[in-house]
């Protein structure tokens, strides 16, 4: 029993570390810049785990919970109406001999953003609900295929 209460105060303590790390008046600015922009423009927004969109972010947390996947060193070739592409870095933890005491590791990746929708919550922005890696080099997480994809945007990161 004590194993799970463990794991629970870490995923908090690391949710918490997270959130407490950018300002929330930086982060309502920049979402509130990001949504003015998106919209005037027609271009749809990557939301993040907390709801906040965004447009060309740099890095970005794919595992929501508990931080074990994301995505780094972002450079976005296209931002448009329907899709966007981008060439970076996965940054997967092996969770040996268990994830608080894993180590990342890092595999080059294309990143694919499509199938844009309007959010619930502001429904003159569109979000992507899709997010397709493909990994570009030889290497890539034990177990996972060449080309994942990942619905995003419908769960716990709003819309």
């Amino acid at each position: 029993m004590r194993g799970p209460v463990v794991w629970t105060a870490i995923t908090l303590g690391a949710g918490t570390l997270l959130a407490a790390a950018v300002p929330p008046t930086a982060t309502s600015a920049a979402a509130s810049a990001a949504n003015t922009t998106a919209a005037r423009q027609n271009r749809p927004v990557l939301v993040d785990c907390f709801g906040h969109p965004d447009v060309h972010p740099s890095a970005f947390i794919l595992a929501c919970g508990d931080g074990n996947s994301r995505l780094a060193k972002m450079r976005w070739s296209e931002w448009g109406p329907m899709s966007a592409t981008a060439m970076g870095v996965n940054l997967v933890n092996d969770c040996k001999p268990y994830c608080a005491a894993g180590r990342f590791h890092a595999y080059a990746v294309a990143v694919r953003l499509d199938r844009p929708e309007p959010s619930k919550k502001h429904p003159q922005l569109q979000h992507f609900t899709r997010i397709t890696l493909t990994y570009t080099g030889n290497s890539r997480p034990e177990g996972f295929p060449r080309v994942v994809t990942y619905p995003w945007g419908t769960g716990p990161q709003g819309s």
